[in-house]
C-alpha cells in the first residue's frame, strides 16, 4: 500500500509522499482560481466546483472563499449550499446529501494527528470520514469533527464543535455538541423561535 492507498483506507500516512503534494497544489490551483474568479462568472465558477469535487448534484452553490485538501474526496448532493468561509479538509471521505446549508466559517475536519507527541512528531498523520445527511442545516462557525456523522433533519447550532454523531431530526448545540431537543410537527408554523410564518406557499 502506498501512502495515497494508506489515507484513503483511513490508516496512518505521510502527507508529502506517492504524489500528495502534487494533488493538493493542483487542487490549490483550482481553489485559487475559484476564489478569485468575479461574483458574475457563474458559469466559470461552477465548472470549477464540479473539477474540484469528486461528485455534485446538478444545483450547487459554494460562495468564495472556500478551501479543501483533495476536492476528490468531498461528495455533496442537490442543493448544496455553502456560505462564505467554507474549509474542508478532504483527508478522509467527506459525504453531504440534498438540500444541505452551511451558514459562514463551517470546518470539516477529517484530518488529525496522533495523540502522543512522539507519534505526532514521526509525521504520521490520518483521515476518517465524515458523513451529513439530507435536509441539514449547519449553523455559523461550527466545526466537525473526523469521524462524525450527522444525521437527516438536523440542525446544528452556531458555534458548535461536533464531536460525535448526531441522530436524524435533532437540534444539537454547544462545545462539545449535544442534541438538546428533537425536530417536531409544531416547529413547522415557527420561522425563528416563537415567530410564526404569515405566509403559505412555504408548506
Amino acid at each position: 500500500m502506498n501512502q495515497k492507498e494508506r489515507m484513503l483506507a483511513g490508516l496512518p500516512y505521510k502527507a508529502w509522499m506517492d504524489g500528495l503534494s502534487e494533488e493538493r497544489l493542483n487542487c490549490r490551483m483550482k481553489i485559487h482560481e475559484f476564489n478569485h474568479s468575479l461574483p458574475s462568472e457563474v458559469d466559470k465558477q461552477q465548472k470549477l466546483l464540479r473539477e474540484i469535487l469528486g461528485k455534485t448534484g446538478k444545483n450547487i452553490h459554494i460562495e468564495a472563499p472556500f478551501h479543501c485538501d483533495y476536492g476528490y474526496n468531498i461528495e455533496v448532493g442537490e442543493d448544496f449550499y455553502a456560505n462564505f468561509n467554507c474549509v474542508i479538509l478532504d483527508v478522509g471521505k467527506v459525504t453531504i446529501g440534498n438540500n444541505v446549508m452551511f451558514a459562514p466559517n463551517v470546518a470539516i475536519y477529517t484530518a488529525g494527528h496522533p495523540i502522543h507527541p512522539d507519534s505526532r512528531n514521526s509525521g504520521y498523520e490520518y483521515g476518517i470520514a465524515v458523513s451529513i445527511g439530507d435536509n441539514v442545516w449547519v449553523g455559523g462557525n461550527v466545526v466537525i469533527n473526523p469521524d462524525v456523522h450527522i444525521g437527516n433533519n438536523v440542525v446544528i447550532g452556531s458555534g458548535s464543535v461536533v464531536t460525535k454523531d448526531i441522530p436524524d431530526n435533532s437540534i444539537a448545540v454547544g462545545n462539545p455538541c449535544r442534541v438538546i431537543r428533537q425536530i417536531t410537527e409544531e416547529d413547522r408554523k415557527y420561522y425563528f423561535r416563537n415567530r410564526e410564518f404569515d405566509v403559505e406557499d412555504y408548506k
